[in-house]
């Protein structure tokens, strides 16, 4: 037998399941209890034709739910800059930061690949500093791999992750941490220069890769000429799957919604409801009663 040779037909369920405290939710429509969906396994996926779906949570009980939910991928963002500690954009959030929440994320999570930003400057300050910080996300939390913005200005920083062992998923379109040198969060048309980062993207060793905010017809293209998945975020419905914040997608999100946001719940309606009623219920007093005491 050839040394390359597997010794069994691969599997794209590897990593053990979380030894995490059971679950209160539904039964899990996941896969079963396999382990978790690996990065060449989410990569591999792409060729089935099926759609793809990604959340971004932040924390242990979020994530969980969505896991359970059958999700194949949870990414800890960036935007928890914004979503959880209310700043105005993604450059406040820390390494350290995105580690604690990514800690409590890869708890939650028994089947889907788990990806964690890299925030800035985390990966600007050149090769080596990228794969330590790169390498503690991964020591540091269960996930399996790191999300950075850029193409072609990245490559050899994606390369340079791969050849250290870690899986890198890539950014490509509108990027959040280059929003003052953007001017703002527009949507980027040149699909030239877009189709460029995607293959850069690629050729460096990315598994996969966000599109965010471009035109449908350029995602649409960069799509079929790449061999792995485009998620898309305000990139249309050609993309090989789609990825929403899960605060947007309970109806739960605080200020200003993107277009490209559809909430499936108005969660934000029911809480405030719920905290009136119990207000209501203190003040009347309703709240205790006898079955909410003890002898």
């Amino acid at each position: 037998m050839a040394m390359s040779e597997p010794l069994d037909a691969p599997s794209p369920y590897t990593t053990p399941p979380s030894s995490g405290p059971p679950s209160s939710g539904p039964p899990s429509s996941g896969p079963p209890s396999a382990g978790r969906l690996t990065a060449p396994g989410f990569a591999a996926l792409k060729a089935s034709g099926g759609k793809l779906t990604m959340v971004t949570a932040y924390d242990y009980a979020l994530a969980r739910w969505a896991d359970e939910a059958g999700v194949e991928g949870v990414l800890v963002g960036d935007s928890l800059s914004m979503v959880v500690q209310g700043r105005e954009n993604t450059l406040h959030v820390t390494l350290d930061e995105m580690i604690y929440h990514a800690e409590m994320v890869g708890r939650a999570v028994e089947h889907a690949l788990v990806v964690v930003d890299m925030p800035f400057p985390s990966f600007h300050l050149g090769k080596h500093k990228a794969i330590e910080n790169a390498g503690r996300i991964l020591k540091k939390t269960r996930c399996q791999a790191v999300k950075l913005e850029g193409g072609v200005d990245q490559a050899d920083t994606i390369a340079a992750l791969t050849s250290a062992g870690i899986p890198v998923m890539a950014h490509c379109g509108l990027r959040p941490q280059n929003v003052h040198q953007l001017g703002g969060y527009k949507v980027h048309r040149d699909e030239e220069q877009l189709l460029a980062d995607a293959m850069a993207a690629q050729s460096a060793g990315a598994f996969a890769m966000v599109l965010e905010c471009i035109p449908s017809a350029a995602a649409q293209r960069i799509t079929s000429e790449v061999r792995i998945p485009t998620i898309g975020i305000g990139a249309g419905a050609a993309c090989d799957g789609q990825v929403l914040v899960i605060n947007d997608l309970l109806g739960i999100t605080s200020g200003y919604v993107p277009r490209f946001v559809k909430a499936y719940a108005d969660l934000k309606t029911e809480i405030h409801a719920s905290v009136k009623h119990f207000i209501s219920d203190v003040r009347d007093g309703q709240f205790p009663n006898a079955e909410h005491g003890y002898e």
